[in-house]
């Protein structure tokens, strides 16, 4: 008597594109696939075992996020880096999180649930910081997205989400040296205390100063992980 193989389930179409998706933003995330890197579809299809269809809606979605360029005759390029582009996103972010702490001056802040929530992840004794870079990078994105978010307007909020998104594979290296990660920690507790304490001006300073050394500190990191990268393929 035969015994039948128990089959593997079938992933689900959506959950393949899901899959596909994260796997080559991933490899955008970490240089796995550099700025300028061409490849077509079939060579995806065939690393990530799956079917052109699935393959290419996943593409097309990083495309429409600003990861990926199309040729239509020649495949798909990962996009150069345009750090004149990031900084302009980086300017906004200002303008939009400054605008947030002014509102918030006029706003009942005791009980408001986002800034204790705020409270209980930044102000903490350093012993209770937490040193894993990814972890501070997730929750430094959401102590930014929280304080527009916190002062009550969601087009506000919607915009600076987006922003967001498109600079998280930059913004997220500034968390791979540890003295980034403590001073993150000490700015953040400081941009809210001032802004539990209504100076309101000294807030949007120092979060202007935050964003600003940030900025350049993404900058360097990113210059030198792609030369490290590069030198890592050459031959």
């Amino acid at each position: 008597m035969q015994i039948a193989t128990p089959q593997k389930p079938k992933e689900r179409p959506d959950n393949m594109v899901e899959r596909i998706y994260q796997q080559l933003k991933d490899d955008i995330f970490e240089f796995r696939l550099l700025p300028g890197d061409r490849f077509s579809e079939n060579e995806v299809a065939e690393r990530v075992q799956a079917s052109r269809t699935p393959v290419r809606q996943a593409l097309y979605r990083l495309e429409r996020e600003g990861y990926l360029q199309v040729y239509f005759r020649s495949g798909w390029q990962v996009r150069a880096f345009d750090f004149n582009y990031f900084e302009e996103l980086y300017d906004v972010r200002i303008v939009l999180e400054s605008a947030a702490i002014a509102r918030l001056e006029h706003m009942a802040l005791e009980g408001n649930q986002i800034l204790v929530e705020l409270k209980d992840t930044w102000l903490v004794n350093e012993s209770d910081r937490l040193q894993d870079p990814a972890q501070v990078s997730a929750l430094d994105e959401r102590f930014h997205c929280a304080l527009v978010e916190a002062a009550g307007n969601a087009e506000m909020a919607r915009m600076h989400f987006e922003i967001t998104e498109k600079i998280r594979i930059i913004r997220r290296l500034d968390f791979t040296q540890a003295p980034r990660v403590d001073a993150t920690y000490s700015e953040h507790g400081q941009i809210l205390n001032a802004i539990l304490q209504r100076r309101t001006e000294h807030a949007q300073q120092l979060l202007h100063s935050h964003i600003q050394i940030s900025k350049q500190e993404v900058r360097k990191i990113t210059l030198h992980r792609l030369h490290i990268a590069r030198q890592r393929i050459e031959p």
